[in-house]
């Protein structure tokens, strides 16, 4: 309840109507967010600041995961931390001996099944150059595992508000645009089949590319980020 309270509090009286006043984001397609029920939220990853501009168009909560020393630091740091994360509708990540992406999975389901939405970043990382890179199949396993839609998302602008190795750039206009829900079920009890995942992911990585007009590379955004390091280093 306080969560909520909280949430609320951010989104509608606090930091949310600075943002609209500011920033002047745009929002389109919302309507094919479903307005109850659970929904996997797909987005390419341009900036941090993405995880803010996309749920302020939305009347429901969007919940995301977060590293669980978010949520454990000690001391007075450490309770603000997790007041805001929490608050803003972040999950710790459940590790419990398993890997993090495991971890992501399950903290995910969790949400899922209370029938929240839950926003993912297929690429896995913030891309570095602007650029949409390919997908790793954790959304279609998450997808396939709990039945629900998922529903593309192209965050438009947000890297130049806050470009990356940045806390901040320039004030544009953002765009969120929100694509038509994907049904999978289809693949029901397909998801140890790597072949289908891979298709899954190449699928919404596809409809979230003609919402956002980048351009692609067929190559995961950290093998991305490692090469052009190498290159600027030689």
């Amino acid at each position: 309840m306080f969560e909520r309270l909280f949430y609320g509090t951010l989104k509608w009286m606090a930091i949310g109507p600075w943002l609209k006043l500011v920033f002047r984001p745009r929002w389109q397609g919302s309507d094919h967010v479903p307005t109850s029920g659970p929904a996997i939220l797909a987005s390419n990853h341009l900036s941090y600041s993405d995880w803010l501009f996309m749920p302020l168009g939305l009347p429901r909560m969007v919940r995301f995961v977060a590293k669980a020393e978010y949520f454990t630091e000690p001391g007075i740091k450490g309770r603000f931390k997790k007041l805001f994360f929490g608050g803003t509708g972040n999950v710790p990540i459940d590790r419990g001996g398993a890997s993090a992406a495991e971890g992501a999975l399950i903290a995910a389901k969790k949400v899922l099944a209370e029938g929240e939405l839950f926003g993912i970043y297929p690429e896995g990382t913030r891309s570095h150059d602007g650029k949409l890179y390919r997908g790793r199949t954790g959304v279609a396993r998450l997808a396939l595992e709990t039945g629900v839609p998922v529903i593309p998302v192209a965050v438009i602008g947000t890297d130049v508000i806050a470009p990356p190795g940045k806390a901040f750039g320039r004030i544009v206009r953002p765009t969120v645009r929100f694509g038509k829900p994907l049904d999978f079920s289809r693949y029901a009890g397909m998801e140890n089949d790597r072949f289908i995942l891979r298709a899954i992911t190449d699928e919404i990585m596809y409809e979230i590319l003609k919402l956002s007009d980048q351009e692609y590379v067929d190559m995961y955004a950290s093998e991305a980020k490692k090469l052009s390091k190498e290159q600027k280093a030689a």
